[in-house]
């Protein structure tokens, strides 16, 4: 699903981003309902990026990838964390591009999510290449996704993946 966001581009930095676990909904701008065999997973664009809330038996986990006032906690490049019973694994790489470079790699990513029925993009008002993208599967036991962040003024664009499963027992 591909989307406007009716607000000012408040991301003005890939520098800005900060990511946090844990935290609860924060308000949105739209969102993305998904049943994927059992576990619910909500997509929701911020005016500020992305947030993530999976609920499933094993508990629920919410990633939020955003500009947020007062964070002392940077993107971090990557994160292994035992959630419960679960596994989390975060992933980020900041790309910097060409001009020409980066408005053709923001259309195919935006053409790749708006028509994927586990996609949801939101461009921003005054450029075509300034978005937020999000693409979420299922995958052997496990919920995954990724996002794309656009910063055409700067030429970068912010990827991030995750992924969330049971914790595999020990092998003895």
């Amino acid at each position: 699903m591909l989307t406007t966001l009716n607000t000012a581009y408040t991301d003005t930095r890939a520098a800005d981003l900060a990511w946090a676990l844990g935290r609860g909904p924060v308000p949105a701008l739209a969102v993305l309902d998904l049943d994927l065999a059992g576990a619910g997973l909500q997509l929701r664009l911020l005016g500020a990026s992305h947030q993530v809330i999976l609920e499933e038996e094993g508990g629920t986990c919410s990633e939020t990838v955003a500009c947020i006032p007062g964070s002392s906690t940077p993107l971090p490049l990557g994160v292994s964390k035992r959630l419960g019973e679960w596994e989390y694994e975060f992933a980020a790489r900041v790309e910097t591009l060409s001009h020409s470079s980066f408005a053709g790699r923001a259309q195919e990513l935006l053409a790749l999510v708006a028509d994927h029925p586990n996609g949801l993009a939101g461009t921003f008002p005054g450029s075509p290449n300034a978005f937020t993208a999000m693409l979420a599967q299922r995958d052997e036991g496990q919920v995954r996704w990724r996002t794309w962040h656009a910063y055409p003024q700067e030429g970068r664009l912010v990827t991030t993946r995750t992924r969330v499963g049971v914790r595999m027992p020990a092998v003895a």
